[in-house]
Parts: C-alpha cells; sequence; structure tokens
C-alpha cells in the first residue's frame, strides 16, 4: 500500500497563502487533493496525473496550483488568496489505474485507492 502524509495546514487570514504538502512512498497514476467540511462531502480540488496534466475545481482556479517533486513522491498544493470559504480538512490520494476519471471536477474521493488523514486550513 502506498502512505500518504498531508502537512503544511494551519491559520491563516483571508487573502494570505499556505502551501500543503503530501508525503509519499510511492505514486500512482492519479494523484490530487480533496477538502471536506463536517457534514459536507468531500470534494475535488486539483488533480494531476503521471503526464503532468493538472485539473482544477472551478472555485480554486486561478488561485491554488497543485505540483509535485522531480521523482513524484511529494504533492504539493500552493494556496494563494485563500477564503473563508477554502476553510476544510485538505486530504490527498492517489490512484493506480490509468483513465479519463483523474479530473478535479468529477474525481471521485472514494474511488481513490489510497488517501492520508489531512491536514486543516482555516481562512478567517
Amino acid at each position: 500500500d502506498v502512505q500518504l502524509v498531508e502537512s503544511g495546514g494551519g491559520s491563516v487570514q483571508a487573502g494570505g497563502s499556505l502551501r500543503l504538502s503530501c508525503a509519499a512512498s510511492a505514486y500512482t497514476y492519479c494523484m490530487g487533493w480533496f477538502r471536506r467540511v463536517p457534514e459536507e462531502q468531500r470534494e475535488g480540488v486539483a488533480t494531476i496525473d503521471s503526464d503532468g496534466k493538472t485539473t482544477y475545481a472551478d472555485f480554486v482556479k486561478g488561485r491554488f496550483t497543485i505540483t509535485h517533486d522531480n521523482d513524484k513522491t511529494t504533492l504539493f498544493l500552493q494556496m494563494n488568496d485563500l477564503e473563508p470559504d477554502d476553510t476544510a480538512m485538505y486530504i490527498c490520494g492517489q490512484r493506480r489505474g490509468t483513465g479519463d476519471y483523474c479530473n478535479a471536477p468529477t474525481v471521485s474521493y472514494y474511488g481513490m485507492d489510497y488517501r492520508g488523514e489531512g491536514t486543516q486550513v482555516t481562512v478567517s
């Protein structure tokens, strides 16, 4: 199994920035960030596939950037111009199989093969 450990969350004022990291024991085809607020669904934030193609949810386009390091075992999410509505638990995930599913607006959180525990982001 792939182990995923997120870090970098915290409290920030509106308009501020945070950079989240997800350390992985290996990489797979589809890697992405999700977020969860209490009593809400997990929603896709951003994805990147092993070819480097990135996708974003409409609510973060132009503000967030997903990248990974050269060996693809650390996933990053640079979050700029944060808003109170961005307050959530941010969770990284990976899925092995290739396909068209690796798309932030529609990717399934429960369809990911591996998921971390998350890191909390609070924007006030």
